[in-house]
């Protein structure tokens, strides 16, 4: 599913070439494109004008010389094309708007039919029925501490906090395992057992890591993520261990793990991010090592001793 830097990467794109463009028409071209909670048909767009591109973690939303916005969710596959009028459409187009352009026009595909548009009113800034997201980590009003805060008041696993839109919203399972790793934080570990130090370990992790996927124009195994002219992102290549189980991770050489909990598959370096528990043990076993190579004659008078004793008791 695209992530933040997938869906700002598209909302640049379209960001290029809508504003100021006026809706001459609208085609729906499969039921399922609208949103059942649309608060009126998408021909209702026609003639309207369109003023800006905006987003809020994995959401998009048009803002439009009307008082109601387009509301867009790429789903699992969906992409804004912006393509000739000439070309004939995929067979996974689902929307085609046509703009005052002579030779372009703005196509939704979506080839898996996850994805959907909408129209929404705005409350405080946002489209109305996505206000329960959360500020994204580049968000000039994103409050760290306030994020930390929520984190740390939760006795879900680290893993699955981080997945929730309503903590921090535009992270999802890639760049989770992405900034776990790189943050040295095992998915497993409970949200709340970890210090402030530790979450603010992982939020320059997170920003990090999707501040290169950005510049890199998004993550992509495949054809079902693509810019808005039909680019692929490049992020895959310099993933260290996401969808890179068996292989030998970047910072240990030790062989990456993948687990499946919270209907989730996680990827992490057993060595780099040991579990807590993991690690308490492995500190006593180096601790009891060292006790048995250091104390030799410690170990040796207490054999003597018990010889003794056992010499002393009457046959």
């Amino acid at each position: 599913m695209p992530e933040l830097p997938e869906v700002e990467t598209v909302r640049r794109g379209l960001a290029q070439w809508l504003p100021g463009k006026k809706i001459t028409d609208v085609e729906v071209l499969h039921p399922r494109a609208t949103n059942p909670r649309s608060i009126a048909p998408l021909i209702a767009l026609r003639g309207a004008r369109i003023e800006n591109i905006n987003r809020r973690g994995k959401f998009l939303w048009f803002t439009l010389n009307r008082p109601y916005v387009v509301l867009a969710h790429l789903g699992m596959s969906g992409q804004f094309l912006i393509e000739p009028r000439s070309t004939q459409p995929s067979s996974h187009a689902r929307v085609r708007f046509t703009v005052n352009d002579r030779r372009r026009e703005l196509r939704f595909i979506d080839q898996r039919t996850f994805g959907w548009i909408a129209l929404d009113t705005l409350t405080d800034g946002a489209p109305s029925s996505i206000t329960h997201i959360a500020r994204d980590i580049f968000d000039p009003q994103f409050r760290s501490d306030e994020a930390i805060e929520k984190l740390r008041k939760r006795s879900t696993s680290i893993k699955a906090a981080l997945l929730n839109q309503e903590i921090m919203s535009g992270v999802g399972n890639i760049y989770a395992d992405e900034s776990l790793w790189r943050a040295q934080i095992n998915p497993e570990r409970i949200a709340h057992s970890l210090s402030t130090k530790d979450i603010s370990r992982i939020f320059d992790a997170v920003r990090a890591v999707m501040g290169q996927a950005l510049d890199a124009g998004g993550t992509s195994f495949d054809d079902l993520y693509i810019n808005v002219n039909g680019e692929s992102g490049y992020f895959d290549v310099e993933l260290s261990v996401y969808g890179q189980e068996g292989e030998p991770c970047p910072r240990c050489g030790s062989e990456i793990k993948r687990i499946a909990f919270a209907n989730r598959s996680s990827h992490f370096c057993p060595q780099c991010q040991i579990r807590p528990r993991q690690r308490v043990a492995s500190q006593r076993k180096t601790s009891s090592r060292i006790r048995k190579t250091s104390s030799p004659k410690r170990k040796n008078g207490g054999k003597r001793a018990k010889s003794a004793k056992r010499a002393r008791q009457p046959r």
